[in-house]
């Protein structure tokens, strides 16, 4: 500005003053020009430096954050104020992720906690049942059968535990291949392979099995419809019943298991889906606390949608919605 000005100011004074008369008043405003250009520069600097020090400053407090944030440590947050622009935005996302991030961790430590508190009992009944029937010096065979038998029961409770594990890791990684596959034919084995247990007994298994396409990992599936039937079947009172549905809905698939049993409090039903959580269920009833558990993964590996109700009787009403399929 101040050059435009300058050359403005130079042809203004030819054209109305003589050559010499310009050329002296010209050099006299060159210097002031120069002056003013300097201390124009040195403002704008000055500025500038103060404008990027605020606009700046939320972005050195977000980064003093992220720094201090450490495994053990994530309950710090930015909370960030001032005028909701780009820069607030960027905050409250760093903050959610922060508060996903703490959630997940929390998860993890009581799934750790968890898995080596139900991996611990089999193990000391193991141990205890070695160490009673070995320390005997008059042990019969009898004895040795018994504890035999007990070491198997535990070892097969352990080897249980570890394939729910190890299925709930698999469905959380997210699907590899994606698959045609029927939820009916799931639920005809999974009432099959109930009733062969023995699990089924003195109940009332109702199934009607639908035809209900739905893409994704066979084993995975046929792993959730096994452990709504399995957990509606154990779960139970004498002389229940379960009730297993498959179809369509909407233009996609479903598959909902009802069963009789205890009473369930509402506000309770999501705890249900958290691993090795019983709600005062027994550790001797047979179950590692995985079953519901992992429905939940596989549905969210699947892009499901799983409703739990309480009934008003007892018991729980257990649906797992599928997107429909799109055509390739």
């Amino acid at each position: 500005m101040l050059i435009v000005s300058y050359l403005l100011v130079d042809d203004q004074l030819h054209r109305t003053l003589p050559a010499v008369s310009a050329d002296a008043t010209l050099d006299d405003l060159a210097g002031q020009y120069a002056i003013a250009t300097a201390g124009f520069i040195l403002v704008a600097v000055a500025v500038g430096w103060m404008a990027a020090g605020r606009v700046l400053a939320p972005l050195k407090t977000i980064t003093a954050t992220a720094r201090r944030v450490t495994h053990d440590q994530l309950g710090e947050r930015i909370d960030l104020g001032g005028p909701h622009d780009e820069l607030r935005e960027l905050a409250d996302t760093v903050d959610e992720m922060l508060d996903r991030l703490e959630d997940s961790m929390e998860a993890q430590r009581r799934f750790v906690a968890n898995a080596s508190h139900e991996l611990r009992s089999p193990l000391t009944v193991i141990r205890a049942e070695a160490e009673v029937t070995l320390s005997d010096p008059d042990a019969e065979i009898a004895d040795l059968r018994r504890m035999g038998t007990s070491v198997l029961e535990a070892t097969d409770r352990t080897e249980a535990l570890l394939d729910g594990l190890m299925v709930l890791a698999r469905s959380q990684r997210g699907l590899v291949r994606r698959s045609p596959v029927d939820l009916a034919i799931s639920a005809s084995r999974a009432v099959a392979d109930v009733t062969a247990s023995g699990l089924g007994r003195n109940l009332r298994l109702d199934v009607q099995a639908e035809h209900a396409s739905v893409l994704g990992d066979e084993a995975l599936l046929g792993r959730l419809v096994a452990n709504l039937v399995i957990n509606a079947a154990r779960y139970n009172e004498p002389n229940g019943w379960v009730q297993v549905r498959t179809g369509n809905l909407d233009g996609g698939a479903f598959v909902r298991v009802i069963n009789t049993g205890p009473q369930i409090p509402p506000a309770s039903l999501q705890r249900l889906t958290e691993p090795f959580e019983r709600l005062g269920r027994r550790h001797g009833d047979g179950g590692s606390g995985l079953g519901l558990s992992i429905v939940r993964a596989v549905s969210d590996a699947h892009d499901a949608t799983l409703r739990l109700l309480a009934r008003d009787g007892g018991g729980l009403d257990v649906t797992v919605s599928f997107p429909a399929v799109r055509p390739a």
